[in-house]
């Protein structure tokens, strides 16, 4: 598609497609893609005349127009949320809903003569006095019981306008709850909706990085060990576990070779496998919705489980006191002013809403929460536990020096270990395989298939004999290629202060990489905050020596770390914490994490994570900004707060309904009306935001 530049100056350019380039919903789309990269910062699209405002670093205006003149009609279809049109669609059903009710609940007694009115009435009861009955069939006397029990009540003692105002104020309040649990699962959904930029493209037997946007049906993309798998499509060469937990909700790994059906969202936990592309970009969104509120009742938080048995155990004693004061007073009328009140329905419909709506906050701050009992987790816990590399270090380290050895020549051992690392989505690898970009150095693929060893390093072949990069335990202690004396001279002086990395060719090492990998600069003020937010211990681990690790502790005001610590100690680690009487954050982004998140009592996977990191995190961060660690801690405890206090002002309002009710200053009908409407504005009260601009910041 051709464009027009309106406007380009001073990192701000619009251009304009022409009218009918884009629908709403592939507006949605597009302005998403465009934010992806990291020097656009803010995007406006104007359907009417097919303009796009863009604010963006200067330094990249060439490959932002490249980008522009690379949209054309069918990129622009498949970058199209569905989920959108979803919202859009849920709103507009919401308010016809709701408008039907009010018109029915005030408009029917005008139209409708009163002994045909009476008589809808009761057709319209007997779709709650059967859920009740069901309830106490099934040995439940319940919140349905009760509603139940109430519409009946005042239908025999002739309230017919009672009985009409508990049925609306039920009705609205179910499409109130509803409404809030689908708007936020939508909203999660587009929060976790697969993204991936590049694969790998077998063509003409050679591996090629292709834009996932340009890749089609039919052909063949290479899937690695803790990648996510982008595409629908049918296995041609390989073996591999694959977790297809994201689409069947089984925890288990299945083994996955020739001619096997795999899935766009599911991981590889290890091997590798060649893939045949049978389904492509929004064809393979998982399920298009991906709904995680009704997944599984394990992932409610406990004070909505709480509140639910809570909020059922209250009914027998509004029973018993329905029945008490008629004992006492011989008045039904006050009675029934008893029995039009309870503390179970606001109770029940209160708190899940004000969870569902705070994991829909989370998701607007770029913040995916799983489920609600992991903000539950998150705001009692007391310790924080960091990994260093991408997670409280700069997302990008940059390669600082190079130090070759025998004959080999910096350009030489940066070109084999480049041609390496291009294959591995984490931190480290992508500065290497940046410095040799910067050096206009060219690593085609001149070694074997290359195998991942989870946290040690990778294996190949390159003429004939075994390369391997990676940790220092990997290449002595695995694979038994020593450090002559040279090299632990030089990994002691001119190698101490950095992260080091290990390049071996046949049996000697020939290249120790010093990365520089500095903390982020968040990370100082992050710390001071959490400590003040109530994480009483902030513990940093890493696979780094004792030097650096020490150092970094320093800089950040960590209070304690582990050094030199492989995957399997890490998860020990994270066990002997929670065994002290400690709940425990993780927050992690490489494979290596793995095993420590999953040990975790709520375990963080920051945006540039292993596609395995953050499935097996509770919560991910979706930006690189360590500061949403505080935003989550302050919306996760004001979130609690809300609960307790809707619970004293429930008990507190309807224990005054009560008492003006037995009293007979209020009537049944006066009383139902304002415990139905407290219960609806308590709802209402409790979707509003649980943050401000303030605590944003």
């Amino acid at each position: 598609m051709k464009f027009t530049t309106v406007y380009d100056k001073g990192g701000r350019m619009r251009v304009r497609y022409g009218e009918y380039a884009f629908d709403r919903y592939s507006s949605y789309g597009v302005s998403d893609y465009l934010k992806t990269f990291d020097f656009v910062d803010d995007v406006r699209i104007s359907t009417s005349n097919g303009s796009v405002l863009i604010n963006y670093d200067c330094k990249y205006k060439p490959k932002l127009l490249e980008i522009l003149s690379s949209l054309n009609k069918e990129k622009i279809s498949r970058l199209a949320y569905p989920v959108d049109e979803e919202l859009e669609k849920l709103n507009k059903n919401f308010k016809s809903k709701v408008a039907t009710l009010v018109a029915r609940k005030f408009f029917m007694p005008i139209l409708i003569p009163a002994p045909f009115s009476r008589f809808v009435t009761i057709l319209r009861a007997l779709k709650f006095v059967s859920k009740g009955v069901k309830s106490l069939l099934d040995g439940d006397i319940n919140v349905d019981v009760l509603d139940a029990t109430s519409i009946t009540a005042s239908i025999v003692t002739n309230d017919y306008a009672t009985a009409n105002s508990i049925m609306f104020l039920l009705n609205v309040s179910q499409l109130l709850e509803d409404y809030t649990m689908r708007s936020a699962s939508l909203q999660l959904a587009k929060s976790l909706e697969i993204n991936v930029d590049h694969v790998w493209v077998v063509e003409d037997g050679n591996e090629v990085k292709k834009p996932m946007s340009q890749v089609k049906c039919g052909d063949v993309v290479v899937a690695r060990t803790g990648l996510m798998i982008p595409v629908d499509g049918v296995v041609v060469s390989g073996e591999a576990m694959i977790n297809e937990s994201s689409m069947t909700g089984e925890s288990l790994a299945v083994r996955k070779y020739d001619g096997l059906s795999v899935y766009a969202g599911s991981v590889i936990e290890e091997g590798n496998i060649n893939i045949k592309v049978t389904a492509i970009d929004n064809q393979t969104r998982i399920s298009k919705i991906i709904d995680l509120i009704d997944r599984s009742q394990d992932l409610k938080a406990n004070v909505q489980s709480n509140a639910q048995k809570l909020a059922d155990s209250i009914v027998p004693f509004s029973l018993i006191s329905f029945a008490g004061v008629y004992a006492l007073t011989g008045n039904i009328t006050r009675a029934m002013a008893v029995l039009m009140v309870d503390y179970s329905c606001a109770i029940k419909l209160s708190t899940p809403i004000t969870v569902i709506s705070a994991m829909k906050e989370a998701s607007v701050n770029n913040i995916v929460v799983k489920g609600g009992k992991f903000l539950e987790e998150y705001a009692n816990a007391n310790t924080i536990v960091f990994d260093k590399t991408g997670t409280l270090t700069n997302a990008s380290p940059h390669l600082a020096k190079i130090v070759p050895f025998y004959d080999y020549s910096e350009s030489e051992v940066l070109k084999i270990a480049a041609c390496l690392e291009e294959h591995f989505p984490h931190s480290v690898a992508r500065a290497i395989v940046k410095e040799a970009a910067d050096r206009n150095i060219i690593h085609e693929e001149t070694h074997a298939e290359v195998e991942y060893i989870v946290a040690h390093g990778i294996s190949s072949k390159l003429n004939g004999q075994r390369a391997l990069i990676g940790s220092r335990h990997f290449i002595e202690d695995d694979e038994n290629i020593k450090l002559t004396d040279e090299q632990l001279e030089v990994l002691m002086t001119e190698c101490k202060e950095y992260s080091t990395l290990f390049l071996a060719l046949g049996d000697k090492i020939i290249g120790i990489f010093c990365i520089d990998d500095p903390p982020r600069d968040e990370a100082v003020d992050v710390i001071r905050r959490l400590k003040e937010n109530g994480f009483d211990n902030v513990i940093m681990i890493t696979g780094d020596s004792d030097i650096v690790a020490k150092s970094v502790c320093k800089k950040l005001g960590i209070d304690s770390c582990y050094s030199q610590v492989l995957p399997d100690e890490k998860y020990k680690i994270i066990e002997s914490i929670k065994e002290s009487g400690k709940k425990v954050v993780m927050v992690g982004d490489g494979i290596n994490d793995s095993p420590a998140l999953s040990a975790a009592n709520v375990s963080i996977a920051m945006k540039d994570s292993s596609d395995i990191a953050r499935e097996v995190a509770d919560i991910t961060l979706l930006s690189s900004d360590l500061n949403d660690l505080i935003t989550l801690r302050v919306l996760s405890k004001n979130l609690f707060e809300r609960i307790h206090s809707n619970y004293n002002f429930i008990v507190g309002f309807n224990t005054s309904l009560i008492a003006l009710g037995i009293a007979g200053v209020l009537t049944p009908a006066t009383t139902a009306l304002f415990h139905n409407v407290s219960t609806m504005a308590v709802c209402a009260a409790s979707m509003r935001k649980l943050l401000n601009t303030k605590e944003k910041d």
